[in-house]
């Protein structure tokens, strides 16, 4: 299965594709979608959604996952975030893709087994658990693929806890 995990972001929107083929994850691709030098939003927000439908175009992933917002003190970054994962749940909802959203304590934990990890460490753990060793990525390409990668290992678990909860 193929998975594209996404870190959002107002300049840097971080992507990664991860295929899961039985316990063994590969990556595919990774990078980040640059939007500083674009002058105004409406700009960005469709450089954004072209280069995510870039990468739905070349991977065809079987599912989507993206950070959830993190509660910051400058409301004017808050804002563009949310404006920058509306336009990324838009292209992802328009190709019909099943998407997950994951918390960065979520991904952190997943990943490195501590939810207040850095930055640095998630990106050795992205490396240890791809069996990569680049160490080359920027940090919003480790980010998309440690969300990926969460994605990835807790999908039995989502799974099994939907399926118990239907059956009530």
């Amino acid at each position: 299965m193929i998975v594209l995990g996404l870190d959002p972001g107002s300049r840097y929107t971080g992507y990664g594709v991860v295929e899961q083929e039985g316990s063994r994850l590969r990556e595919l691709g990774s990078g980040r979608i640059s939007l500083v030098s674009e002058p105004s939003p409406e700009t960005r927000m469709a450089r954004l959604a072209e280069g995510v439908e870039r990468a739905l175009d070349r991977w065809r992933p079987a599912a989507a996952a993206l950070e959830t917002l993190y509660h910051g003190k400058n409301s004017r970054s808050l804002i563009a975030l949310a404006q920058a994962r509306g336009v990324i749940l838009s292209v992802l909802g328009r190709r019909g893709l099943e998407v997950e959203e994951l918390s960065p304590a979520e991904v952190k934990k997943a990943v490195c087994g501590n939810g207040r990890a850095d930055k640095t460490q998630v990106a050795r753990m992205v490396d240890v658990l791809l069996g990569s060793g680049k160490g080359r990525r920027s940090a919003d390409a480790s980010d998309a693929l440690a969300v990926a990668i969460c994605c990835v290992q807790g999908r039995p678990l989502r799974r099994g806890v939907e399926a118990t909860r239907s059956a009530r």
